[in-house]
């Protein structure tokens, strides 16, 4: 006999979180593709003790287009009765009578600590309905152990062992954008504003708000400042204001304390500024309360609740009775598994150690992100010109920064992050306006040449800017004729090269290194930060831009998909950028779920198409007028040479006699975005210093270490769950797919699967495998003809 199906419940609790939506949805729609039968909780543990109407089972049409709705749908609400053990036994029977044996909550430390109480109260519960004659032995013998699986969805990011919690990225969104208007108004009148953001126990929106948006100054409960904190506060701002700023912002979490373990109030930081008798600042104070919780997830948020949901459903059916409760985390870049007990105790002992003042080990329990975007806080905000921690005169260094390739959001706040590390460390930072076209032809141009010292008060505003302010150009050094580019890294006297680029860069920087043995000039540190929306530079999984650029790319389908949904019967045919490289479309897919994406890596043929279309007839056909969802299929600008996306919706136009309608949609170069992503620019100010300390490590005129050391030219990036440097050299060798200007191995290639899987897209004819890159052994003959070239 078939064995019943195994019945999995997804449920939302405490706070609601943007993403929270994303969740559900891919538990139900991964639970059904699984052989599962999903049901949803409705309104928190309050439905899992009323029962009845509150479990519903959920089809997979049900949660079509929540990925764009903001909140929970399924509702969360606070449940008194489940904090007694007569509501978990409640809870419990309510269970069994729907066969469900396995349970996926998403909320915070409190919702999951209670869902792990459940679990180890289960076996109990369950003799306790039998002994009480509540249900039979029968009713129960296949419900003796309880699954639970976590997943982690607050703005507030409390959580130890994850670097992100589904929503904390879209409330950081919601807040740097209101501080963006703010400080326009703040510049035009002069003014100063204390911006008070959420956060009673966790500092993370305040820090990472003040990373993005520059601000002059942060209180956050892990970290407070100086015993004299009124002193210190008033000294950062009166230097700023003493170079010429015309604007202070200062963000204070609402749970931010002194080192006395004395609450600090927006209005008392106001008073302090305002004071007659001190800083004398035109101030004003802004809360911006539950504004942060609202709206509709960034692509980040729907990327990490539909990975993590999908995990969830995983991990849940290879659940054992002896595996300890488990979360959802990611680290850096890795979707990953851990224990949720344990990341619940080092969660309260941050709070222990706020209470405690211990201020140094609640530092150490967040995690490794946190510690690291506060020290980047301190070295990019809080800049010292005069005194600070400067290098010896002998070791102070000039640093060029130059951007290569296309515009990407968060190239200007790298170069904000780097000057400001090198003017606090006495190095001077150098300017390259234009790329190495700009250098080559333009450098000694009158009055404003291309290469010039920064300033620090041009460059404090640019956290916020989008483009690239110095310029940036496609033109190789070979382009622009490398004994002309040798000559002027030595007459100039660079000490060090800092790329802020996409591949371009990357090719660059391949031409400058094999060019050292003819041109000793070159024999400096040079380090690339990737930056680009197509995200395909070899040696790191994130490139600065591509978060900005599917924010954009998400929003203008969440519209097109309005208008396919409110005609009803039509399907959107949406291009994308990204060159050779399907990462945009792949995950923008993910983020609006798609009914199928197309990208280079692949390629599409007529059976392919024909597959999906006669997949759209299919859904159409069934469709009686009561769904609203329209349907969107993502191609790459690349993924094929005759099937653009005016093709295909043609093609889907001509086979649908006229029971549906296509359009085509190209929303080109909107893609690079305006204002970068919160993401884009905390990571920009993160990498950025890690790259000056890189380069700084390397001291001035070091030929020869250089020379022979092959982590004088690098790539910095995300790998997994780590930020590496690693040698151009290693990655020229074995990593990079020179003809088609992208890494060999792409680690988002198995999201194609979950796209294709929660968009309900058919087994289609795989194309025949192409040619993904050049074997190694071909590498260096391929590297010498695009070096020629």
């Amino acid at each position: 006999m078939e064995s019943p199906k195994k019945k999995i419940a997804v449920m939302t609790s405490g706070g609601d979180s943007p993403g929270m939506n994303g969740i559900v949805r891919a538990v139900v729609r991964m639970a059904i593709h699984l052989g599962c039968d999903a049901y949803c909780v409705y309104e928190g543990y309050e439905g899992l003790v009323q029962g009845g109407k509150y479990i519903r089972q959920m089809e997979w049409h049900e949660v079509r287009g929540w990925l764009s709705e903001g909140g929970t749908l399924i509702g969360t609400a606070r449940c008194k009765a489940f904090f007694e053990r007569a509501g978990r036994l409640v809870a419990a029977k309510n269970m069994i009578l729907n066969g469900i044996d396995a349970l996926i909550i998403a909320g915070g430390d409190g919702s999951l600590t209670g869902a792990d109480k459940f679990r180890s109260e289960w076996p109990g519960l369950v003799e306790e309905l039998v002994a009480t004659g509540q249900l039979t032995a029968e009713q129960v013998e296949p419900y003796k152990h309880l699954n639970i699986v976590g997943i982690v969805g607050s703005i507030d990011n409390d959580m130890s062992g994850t670097d992100a919690t589904v929503g904390a990225y879209s409330a950081l969104s919601r807040v740097c954008e209101m501080v963006d208007y703010i400080e326009a108004t703040a510049y035009s009148h002069s003014r100063a504003f204390v911006i008070e953001v959420m956060g009673r126990h966790c500092g993370w929106l305040a820090l990472m708000s003040g990373v993005a948006t520059g601000a002059d100054f942060i209180f956050i409960p892990e970290r407070p400042r100086s015993d004299d904190w009124q002193a210190e506060m008033c000294s950062t701002v009166r230097r700023h204001r003493k170079l010429g700023k015309r604007k202070t912002i200062v963000i204070i979490a609402e749970g931010a304390i002194d080192k006395e373990g004395n609450k600090i109030t927006a209005n008392e930081v106001k008073d302090l500024l305002a004071d007659p008798e001190g800083l004398k600042l035109d101030t004003r104070v802004t809360t911006l309360g539950h504004v942060q919780r609202g709206g509709t997830a960034v692509a980040y948020d729907r990327m990490l609740s539909t990975l993590q949901g999908v995990e969830a459903v995983k991990a849940v059916l290879e659940a054992t009775p002896e595996t300890p409760t488990c979360f959802i985390a990611i680290n850096e870049n890795k979707i990953v598994r851990k224990n949720l007990m344990e990341a619940v105790r080092d969660t309260k002992e941050v709070a222990n150690a706020v209470m405690a003042k211990d201020f140094a080990k609640a530092m150490d329990l967040r995690d490794h992100e946190f510690l690291d975007q506060y020290k980047s806080y301190i070295m990019s905000t809080n800049v010292h010109l005069e005194d600070g921690e400067k290098v010896a005169d002998a070791d102070k260094m000039r640093i060029a920064f130059i951007n290569v390739g296309a515009p990407a959001g968060g190239m200007n706040a790298a170069i904000r992050a780097g000057v400001a590390y090198c003017l606090s460390r006495g190095h001077e930072p150098i300017a390259i306006h234009n790329g190495f076209a700009g250098l080559a032809r333009h450098h000694a141009d009158a009055p404003l040449g291309a290469v010039r010292s920064f300033d620090w008060l041009e460059v404090d505003g640019w956290a916020s800017k989008g483009g690239s302010e110095i310029g940036t150009n496609r033109e190789l050094p070979a382009d622009s004729g490398m004994e002309i580019i040798a000559n002027l890294v030595e007459e100039y006297r660079f000490d060090a090269l800092f790329l802020i680029g996409g591949f371009e860069a990357f090719h660059a920087v391949s031409q400058l290194r094999q060019a050292r043995d003819e041109f000793p000039s070159l024999c400096i540190p040079m380090c690339i930060l990737p930056a680009t929306i197509s995200n395909n530079v070899p040696g790191t999984e994130y490139s600065l831009g591509s978060d900005t650029c599917l924010n954009e790319l998400v929003n203008y389908c969440d519209k097109i998909k309005q208008s396919a949904s409110a005609t009803r019967r039509r399907v959107f045919v949406i291009e994308t950028q990204g060159g050779k490289s399907g990462y945009i479309a792949t995950l923008a897919g993910l983020g609006v779920g798609a009914s199928a994406v197309y990208t280079p890596e692949e390629g599409i043929t007529l059976d392919m198409l024909a597959a999906d279309v006669n997949h759209l007839k299919d859904v159409f056909k069934k469709d009686r007028g009561q769904s609203r969802a329209g349907r969107l299929l993502l191609v790459n600008e690349k993924a094929s040479k005759v099937y653009t996306a005016k093709l295909i919706a043609d093609i889907i136009r001509e086979e649908a006699n006229e029971r549906f309608e296509s359009r085509d949609s190209i929303p080109g170069h909107v893609q690079q975005g305006g204002v970068p992503s919160p993401m884009d620019r905390c990571r920009a100010v993160r990498l950025a210093i890690k790259c000056i300390q890189h380069i700084e490590s390397f001291g001035r005129r070091a030929q020869n270490k250089v020379k022979h050391d092959p982590y004088s030219t690098v790539v910095i990036g995300i790998k997994g769950a780590s930020v590496v440097f690693t040698p151009m050299a290693e990655l020229e060798a074995t990593d990079t797919d020179w003809p088609n200007r992208r890494p060999i191995s792409s680690h988002w290639a198995g999201l194609r699967d979950i796209v294709d899987i929660l968009g309900g897209r058919p087994p289609y004819p795989k194309p025949e495998r192409k040619l993904s890159g050049v074997r190694a052994k071909d590498m260096k003959r391929g590297l010498d003809h695009m070096s020629v070239e």
